[in-house]
């Protein structure tokens, strides 16, 4: 399991990657089927390198989703309502409907699934399949555990 500034180190790079492609993001001339495909095959592998030994806290997974959202607003751009006339931003539900993909806690958990499978298969010598059924050596530290 990986320590939580791993992850906010990872969100660090995918902003800096989300930073570089901005100007694509926003342009009127693409459409907005190339700017997921730019979303999804140039941000979120840089996000998402080692996600499958995350264990993920209720904040780091909020963290994820502002991230999330914040990308798909910039591809979808504003809104204009109908009532008023005035322009607005998406609400995150609204998000999630044109984007038509599952969210990036949802691709994390099936990921560590998928990883889980393949250490359930491996041999009983590899290191990884002792911390996966628990069978580690030595004592524990002495105190009280640390807050997760």
């Amino acid at each position: 399991m990986r320590h939580p500034v791993y992850i906010y180190n990872r969100l660090r790079s995918g902003n800096a990657c989300y930073h570089s492609v901005q100007n694509l993001l926003s342009s009127s001339l693409l459409p907005k089927n190339l700017k997921i495909k730019i979303y999804i095959s140039v941000i979120l592998p840089v996000v998402l390198y080692g996600c499958e030994t995350w264990s993920l806290t209720l904040r780091e997974e909020r963290r994820l989703r502002v991230f999330e959202n914040r990308v798909l607003r910039r591809i979808f751009g504003s809104e204009r309502d109908e009532v008023t006339g005035e322009w607005r931003k998406l609400h995150k539900e609204e998000l999630n409907y044109p984007y038509c993909s599952p969210s990036i806690v949802l691709v994390i958990t099936s990921r560590r699934m998928r990883w889980a499978g393949h250490v359930a298969r491996m041999g009983r010598d590899e290191a990884y399949r002792g911390y996966w059924w628990g069978n580690l050596e030595g004592k524990r530290p002495l105190g009280r555990p640390r807050r997760r």
